[in-house]
């Protein structure tokens, strides 16, 4: 990975109180990493998708239903950033092929509630475990340090919407889980 470089092409980022000089090249080159990272982190999970006739989009409603179950559908359309066209497009079949129910909403019952099915469960966790791995290897080698960077560097890629999203994504705390902090 190439040095950290003061050289006048360079572009000054704060970072607390130390300031960084990244050149184009190092700012490409974390890029991408981004892309290949993404890549090889998603290829276990689209080859199980694939195999059912689905991909990514699925992948995602059936993440964030599994981490929020009784998700409302306007809640899942917030965190995907999609339209509802788009959502219903993943849903229908989902909701077909018996992996999310639907139910109405306590209060309003024009409110949609998803929760998953066991199949759905099962599904969600077998794309998980694929991924796990892969994370689980990486924080290894990388160690606890870095992956402290990697979580701060992913938070300061978020932009403030999307820091609001991950929160409230984040399942009831778990005693002695760790909160993610936001990026300031």
């Amino acid at each position: 990975m190439p040095a950290m470089s003061e050289a006048p092409e360079s572009k000054p980022v704060g970072a607390g109180r130390q300031l960084l000089f990244l050149r184009e090249e190092e700012l490409r080159l974390a890029q991408d990493l981004l892309f290949f990272g993404y890549r090889d982190f998603t290829a276990g999970p689209d080859a199980i998708l694939a195999e059912l006739g689905m991909g990514r989009a699925h992948h995602r409603v059936l993440h964030f239903v599994g981490r929020r179950p009784g998700i409302t559908v306007g809640d899942l359309l917030s965190i995907l950033g999609i339209t509802k066209q788009s959502l219903g497009r993943v849903l229908t079949p989902l909701v077909e092929d018996g992996y999310v129910t639907q139910a109405p909403g306590r209060n309003d019952r024009r409110q949609r509630l998803l929760s998953l099915t066991e199949k759905g469960e099962a599904m969600e966790k077998r794309l998980f475990e694929r991924q796990r791995e892969w994370v689980m290897r990486a924080y290894r080698e990388a160690g606890p340090v870095a992956v402290e960077g990697f979580r701060r560097v992913m938070l300061g890629l978020m932009g403030p919407e999307a820091r609001a999203q991950l929160d409230r994504a984040q399942p009831a705390a778990t005693p002695g889980a760790p909160k993610p902090r936001s990026a300031a």
